[in-house]
């Protein structure tokens, strides 16, 4: 077992439909089929982080319904402490997702619920450990986990998504910062992936960025070191990638392992993750990384 990793994040259900190409603005594309699929990238990443063998605590909200007790059900299942999950009296969050056959690139709509009712009372970070914080949940309440977190002196990441810009005060508490290649720019107010690098080194960020099928990007003190993606020429579908890469990410650092390191085993684990449907359902174990990072090293 690793150690410990304390997620703040959404926990949503996810209606999935497979179509040829994502529809355009105004257009209507006909399916295949319907899947639905327990997801939420506070969710997805804390089964992730507890599949490669972390101790995981999940702080997060849902409704007193159906979803919402088969979606503890489902993390509880997976290894997940989710005595920090709270019920409210609103819906369980759900998104819609369409995904492209072939490519496997999707197109995602969130409609929040419950997990816009999170709120500061939530939140603690007595536990030693990663944070791991994501913006599927009311901005102020992610900032929050990442002072509180940065106070007790643990590690904490920041997954800066859907995209949006964050506020000047959280960089003074350092995160390492893991977005995706276009959020980057959004998270930091900027335009341009060059200028993005630039002004993560300004405020004296780190941040470790995925970028699809190209691998990831390791951006600290001005310089760019990628990181290849290593596996998941196969693709199905991506959904769930990049919270695969964050929960990896963080379960490695927990162990004390080097942030390159960590972020070659969330590269590997996030191309896995791929090859098979559903945001979770690829989402490989700590042996299957392993496995994989060792014949990668000895091709």
């Amino acid at each position: 077992m690793s150690g410990r990793v304390v997620v703040v994040g959404s926990i949503n259900v996810d209606l999935v439909v497979r179509a040829d190409h994502l529809p355009r603005p105004g257009e209507t594309v006909l399916g295949g089929g319907f899947e639905r699929h327990f997801g939420g990238k506070g969710a997805n990443q804390a089964v992730a982080a507890a599949r490669a063998g972390a101790e995981v605590t999940l702080i997060g909200a849902v409704g007193r319904d159906a979803d919402g007790d088969a979606s503890v059900a489902a993390l509880e299942g997976e290894g997940v402490d989710c005595s920090r999950v709270r019920r409210v009296d609103a819906p369980t969050g759900v998104a819609l997702i369409v995904v492209a056959n072939g490519s496997g690139e999707n197109q995602i709509a969130m409609a929040p619920g419950a997990n816009a009712e999170l709120t500061l009372s939530d939140l603690g970070m007595e536990e030693t450990g990663v944070l791991l914080a994501s913006l599927e949940v009311p901005l102020e309440v992610a900032m929050a986990a990442v002072a509180d977190a940065c106070h007790h002196g643990h590690i904490t990441l920041l997954n800066p998504a859907p995209a949006q810009r964050l506020p000047e005060s959280v960089f003074r508490y350092r995160p390492i910062l893991v977005p995706n290649q276009h959020e980057l720019p959004v998270a930091v107010g900027v335009e341009g992936w060059d200028a993005a690098v630039a002004e993560v080194a300004r405020l004296g960020l780190t941040a470790v960025v995925t970028r699809g099928a190209d691998g990831a990007t390791l951006v600290a003190g001005g310089r760019a070191m990628d990181i290849p993606a290593l596996l998941g020429a196969n693709a199905i579908d991506t959904t769930g990638a990049g919270d695969t890469f964050c929960g990896v990410l963080a379960t490695w650092l927990a162990d004390g392992r080097p942030l390159e390191e960590a972020a070659r085993a969330a590269s590997v684990a996030a191309g896995l993750s791929v090859e098979v449907a559903g945001a979770r359902e690829g989402m490989p174990s700590r042996d299957a990384i392993l496995d994989a990072m060792k014949s990668s090293e000895a091709g």
